[in-house]
């Protein structure tokens, strides 16, 4: 009787589509793991490091209700928009205390009452958010998604204005779509809160859609091939 030990030990490892994986006694390796959706890990940020130097009108304070930010002027108008508007969506990626409440809450209080200030400053704030999407960290993106429905949605034409770069932010929204709740990918970030990365990824295209113009839709079917349209023919 063949020895089974002896036997597993001639087997011969080999990759796939080569000359060895055809010869006997190999064992063929699985291909490698793809990493698609793997975390990126976040480098350091302008906002982070503004912040540091106390060139932020802006400090964090801590309530009964927990914590809030406190602005260090009167009104947030008076604010230089290209210049405070870009550097608190940077911060977007932060996840560290109190960065990512800072630069979150911050953003939130900005589009609030920004009005016509937003929409020229659109073109800079592209690439802030394509980095917060692309480190494909669960708690980063939801924060993302929510800032962009409530950028397209804080002024006139902001969301037509944002149509020329879907080429840009929606590749992340095409992979990971269909990670709902139901379908047994792990427990998504906020879940607890009744929320998903596929939920929120297909409210977002579905405001990105309402708030872009005629031209939403085809540009988001371009980049997303399954995305059926929110509007009532």
């Amino acid at each position: 009787m063949e020895n089974p030990k002896k036997t597993k030990n001639c087997e011969r490892k080999a990759e796939g589509f080569t000359v060895k994986a055809n010869m006997s006694k190999s064992v063929v390796s699985g291909p490698p793991a793809s990493g698609i959706f793997q975390e990126r890990p976040t480098i350091s940020t302008n906002f982070k490091r503004c912040y540091e130097r106390g060139d932020l009108p802006v400090s964090l304070d801590h309530c009964t209700r927990g914590r809030k930010i406190s602005w260090k002027v009167d009104d947030l108008t008076a604010l230089d928009y290209h210049q405070f508007l870009p550097l608190f969506f940077d911060g977007l990626v932060e996840t560290a205390h109190p960065y990512e409440t800072l630069a979150r809450q911050g953003v939130h209080d900005l589009l609030e009452v920004g009005g016509s200030k937003i929409l020229p400053v659109v073109p800079q704030l592209i690439i802030p958010i394509r980095n917060a999407l692309n480190t494909k960290n669960n708690q980063v993106m939801c924060n993302t998604m929510k800032v962009l429905q409530h950028l397209v949605m804080s002024g006139e034409n902001v969301g037509e204005a944002l149509v020329p770069y879907f080429r840009q932010i929606l590749p992340v929204f095409n992979l990971f779509k269909n990670k709902k709740k139901n379908l047994g990918d792990g427990v998504d970030y906020g879940q607890q809160r009744n929320e998903s990365i596929g939920d929120l990824i297909e409210e977002t295209l579905e405001i990105l859609e309402r708030y872009g113009g005629e031209s939403a839709f085809i540009n988001i079917k371009y980049m997303i091939p399954t995305y059926q349209s929110c509007m009532k023919l």
